[in-house]
């Protein structure tokens, strides 16, 4: 039952966030019209809304308004499909296949690509900026610096340069997750720590717990991947399996093999839920966000 409940929820979520996006994005008949038409073929009608999930379970431990959610939601959501899109690039990864549909330098063009990108990211930032009601200028301020701060060169950007410099190298596993931390890791703490900025203020002590259960989430969200790459097909991913392996990458995996890394990640969840304790049943959604997410893999 309890997990019939939480499909809903989550099925609920993502609606909402569908159609705060839906209604974000430029309208397609506008000039220009094939950037606008790209940025919607790239956000809409696919992905799971992790982010999005983390944001609103995180908003409903504090009493968020939805409608604030909402729309931190998906500012969230443009930049991790911006930050997606210039991925995919030739000068990137190289990938032809996001979400189970062409990515969109193959539907478009390199140049429209990028341009999707860069117009994704300062429409998040538009959207994140524009008044709250309720919401205090400063409070607000502070969620427009965790997300900047998330996609920058200390957080998203700066992971994926690391990552491109460690073509072939064989990391430590502190450097593996220091990569992490910043390219996956960044992007899901932040939208925990906006989630929860956006309703009634936590102790210092609470803050602090629910900063250490989004990044051992966002680890363990990494290494799920990893061992993705390698047991799940094309189809399964909506992305190229085994992409990692054939462009000689660092991942969990190649440091630790495939049974120990789903044993680290169930760890990670494990410690992800002991930061938890104290919050009761007001942080179920994030606990079961938290399962939801190792299960992938198994």
């Amino acid at each position: 039952m309890a997990r019939d409940a939480f499909a809903s929820w989550m099925a609920g979520i993502q609606h909402t966030v569908e159609a705060a996006l839906d209604t974000a994005l430029p309208d397609p008949s506008h000039a220009p019209q094939k950037l606008h038409h790209a940025m919607r073929y790239v956000t809409l009608g696919g992905g799971k809304r992790v982010r999005p999930l983390l944001v609103f379970a995180a908003g409903e431990l504090v009493s968020a308004n939805p409608e604030h959610l909402a729309r931190i939601a998906a500012a969230v959501e443009m930049v991790h499909v911006y930050s997606l899109v210039h991925d995919d690039m030739p000068c990137m990864d190289d990938d032809v296949l996001r979400r189970g549909k062409p990515t969109c330098h193959v539907e478009y063009d390199e140049a429209t690509a990028l341009l999707v990108g860069d117009a994704l990211q300062t429409l998040a930032f538009d959207l994140l900026s524009r008044p709250m009601v309720g919401l205090a200028p400063a409070r607000q301020l502070a969620l427009v610096s965790l997300l900047a701060s998330a996609a920058g060169h200390a957080g998203m950007a700066g992971g994926q340069a690391i990552d491109l410099a460690s073509v072939g190298t064989a990391l430590s596993l502190p450097e593996l997750e220091f990569m992490h931390l910043l390219k996956t890791g960044a992007l899901i703490r932040a939208s925990v720590l906006m989630g929860a900025g956006a309703g009634e203020p936590l102790l210092n002590t609470e803050t602090e717990k629910l900063d250490h259960f989004a990044k051992r989430i966002g680890l363990a969200f990494q290494v799920v991947d990893d061992v993705l790459d390698v047991a799940a097909d094309t189809a399964t991913l909506g992305k190229t399996a085994g992409k990692d392996a054939a462009n000689d990458k660092p991942t969990y995996v190649s440091l630790m093999g495939l049974a120990e890394a789903r044993r680290f990640a169930r760890e990670l969840r494990d410690d992800a839920f002991a930061a938890l304790d104290g919050f009761g049943a007001r942080a179920d959604r994030l606990k079961e966000l938290a399962d939801y997410i190792v299960a992938r893999s198994f």
